[in-house]
């Protein structure tokens, strides 16, 4: 059958389209064996890998403790957060097309840094330094990032503050002009409920009572006696409170009675019998001995008060009974520092919290 000339324009074009495709898959063949073979982008250099938590559930070789979090593989400095943590926050980033300034950045944070019962933050990447900051006028940020913490003593994230979150994120990212880029819901509720039942395993807070053996003690007295041993008025009613030496830290140990007879109005005459002397396990680091200084506080205050050591029980707590509680209490700091979370660290004061 004779060919038209319609027809054979088109065999031509098929036979150069096909000798491009030729010629350009031998191209890319011979700069691949020059370059030798390629990798996976999470195992090049320059690609960015953020920690994660999918190994964070119980093992039943360290008694349902979650693994640590994956270690970088290679030498890079890390740009670190001054806040937000991979362990405990669930991170969305921000990407912007050219620097924002602090200035035009702040009108657009929310007026809130909560998500239901949960904190979250956002941070600038500095143009100038490379590091993460709180966002402030005077600099100029290339990137930016927020975080919702994942469980806290009120619980696991859920859906609902999840959804906030991302809510007031996207409305900075909004007014900032930024792409958003957030985690998987359903994959953060699930590792928020795996954090919070490894918190639940390992929160520790150490109460001992002071029960009157005679008379009853006026406020005004008690206040004397704590502030010999070093407790000062703490913010609430009732509330005595052993300061760290740390500035801004939490304190060692809270010396708690009856708020009503603290705001009686003749605090001399309002009759107390039994006070608390409270330990925040989670909040105070290891080093600062915090365990001896409860010990201790609950002897001395004992001694001058002319009061019982006691459980919520009743029971009296004995020499026996406070080494057994420390035996426990070096697990427990051992089990938080294997796990990036050691007492007294910033993290274990916000998962505790």
């Amino acid at each position: 059958m004779p060919i038209n000339l319609t027809t054979a324009l088109i065999l031509l074009a098929v036979l150069v389209l096909a000798g491009i495709g030729m010629q350009g898959l031998w191209r890319a063949r011979r700069i691949g064996e020059k370059r030798g073979p390629t990798a996976p982008l999470a195992d090049e250099p320059d690609a960015r890998r953020e920690p994660s938590m999918a190994g964070f559930a119980p093992q039943p070789e360290d008694g349902g403790l979650p693994e640590k979090p994956p270690v970088r593989g290679d030498s890079r400095p890390v740009r670190r957060s001054i806040r937000l943590d991979a362990l405990i926050d669930a991170i969305a980033t921000l990407t912007v097309d050219s620097p924002v300034s602090g200035e035009a950045a702040l009108p657009h944070i929310p007026g809130s840094n909560r998500a239901g019962t949960k904190s979250f933050f956002i941070e600038g990447l500095n143009a100038e330094t490379g590091e993460w900051e709180n966002i402030a006028s005077g600099s100029r940020y290339g990137e930016f990032q927020a975080g919702v913490q994942m469980a806290n003593r009120n619980g696991p994230l859920n859906e609902i503050e999840f959804s906030e979150f991302v809510q007031k994120v996207e409305a900075f990212a909004q007014g900032i002009g930024a792409a958003s880029d957030f985690p998987d819901m359903l994959e953060t509720v699930a590792r928020g409920r795996e954090l919070d039942a490894f918190a639940s395993q390992h929160d520790a807070q150490l109460v001992a009572l002071l029960r009157a053996d005679s008379v009853a003690w006026s406020v005004g007295y008690l206040q004397q006696v704590a502030l010999r041993h070093g407790f000062v008025p703490g913010v609430v009613p009732g509330r005595l409170v052993l300061p760290a030496l740390e500035e801004g830290a939490p304190p060692v140990l809270v010396l708690s009675f009856d708020g009503q007879a603290a705001l009686a109005d003749d605090p001399g005459q309002a009759a107390v019998r039994e006070l608390s002397l409270g330990l925040d396990v989670a909040q105070t680091e290891e080093l600062a001995e915090p365990f001896a200084a409860w010990h201790a506080a609950a002897r001395k205050l004992a001694d001058d008060l002319d009061a019982a050591i006691v459980d919520d029980q009743g029971q009296t707590i004995t020499l026996h009974a406070f080494a057994a509680i420390h035996a426990e209490l070096t697990r427990l700091y051992e089990a938080l520092s294997a796990h990036d979370l050691a007492a007294g660290s910033t993290g274990a004061r916000r998962l505790f919290s």
